[in-house]
Order: structure tokens, then sequence, then C-alpha cells
């Protein structure tokens, strides 16, 4: 671990930023409320950061320069968007981003419930309902389980930079 010791000193960090502008937007805009519902809605941030950070390190250990870097690192986030055999499908369920999404949702609507303002009649909807037809969550695994798949990310993609620091010494 000597070659990634900023991992010790960014991590604090990275909660810090996630922490403060996290309860900034989390109370001025109403979300539910519950310590645990804050605690998840600033742990995405912080474990997307710290992948993306992984990501680019990855990068910077292949590429030999700064520029190089950055189209590198555009191209990896554009091929979402590409043909949907070779990168939708296989990708969908490796890339940071559904976890991210499907947690966050679960996490806002999971135990609401909503009145219906259009008709007036009384009748409600619950966010069990608005996720599965709606916002078409997969509802199989809790909120957790997400933020959990999202840490291992952030320890896969550790893990890949030390490797790939240790082959580029080689």
């Amino acid at each position: 671990m000597q070659e990634n010791p900023n991992i010790l000193s960014s991590t604090p960090y990275l909660g810090i930023i996630s922490i403060i502008p996290g309860a900034i937007a989390y109370y001025l805009t109403g979300l539910q409320r519950g310590v645990d519902h804050f605690i998840y809605f600033a742990a995405v941030p912080w474990a997307c950061t710290m992948l993306v950070e992984g990501l680019m390190m990855i990068v910077a250990a292949l590429v030999p320069d700064y520029l190089l870097g950055i189209i590198t690192d555009s191209g990896i986030r554009s091929q979402v968007t590409s043909p949907k055999l070779i990168w939708k499908y296989p990708i969908y369920y490796i890339y940071y981003h559904k976890y991210a999404t499907l947690g966050l949702y679960n996490n806002e609507f999971l135990g609401l419930v909503f009145e219906d303002q259009r008709l007036g009649r009384g009748l409600t909807v619950s966010g069990d309902y608005i996720l599965k037809t709606k916002l078409q969550v997969e509802m199989g695994y809790s909120k957790w389980v997400d933020l959990a798949i999202l840490l291992a990310m952030v320890f896969i993609y550790r893990v890949l930079f030390l490797v790939t620091i240790k082959i580029g010494k080689v």
C-alpha cells in the first residue's frame, strides 16, 4: 500500500465534501427526514467520488501525459451510450451510476405515500408503486446492497490501481 498513500489522506476530505454540500441540498429540498436517510444520501456521493478518483488513478498510471488521460477518461465514460449489445447491457451492471441512482431512489421513495392532487378524491399513491411502475427500479434488494456494491467497486478500483502500478514498475 506504499504506492497508494493518498487513500488515507483523501478519504476524510472526500467525506467532508460529501457531507457539507449534501446537508445543504438534502434539507433545503425537503427530502425525507431521518438520520439514516441523510447518512445514505451523503454516503453515495462519497462512494462515487472515491470510485471516480480510483478510476482516474488507473487511467493516469496507464497513459503517458495529462491530456491523453483526460481524453481516455472521457472515452471511458462515453462508451455507455455506444452500441447496446456491446456496451449497454454488460456495462449497465458494472457501471456505478446504476447502483447510485437506484439506491438514492429507494432512499427517497420507499415508505412514502402521496396524495393525488389532480383528481382530489383522496386517492393515494405509494412510493413503492412509483418505484416499480414509473421509475422501473429493481426492487429485489435494499438500498444498502447498492451502497455495498459501490464500496466493493471502490476497493476493486484501488486494487486494480495497485496492480497497475506494480506491473508498470516491472
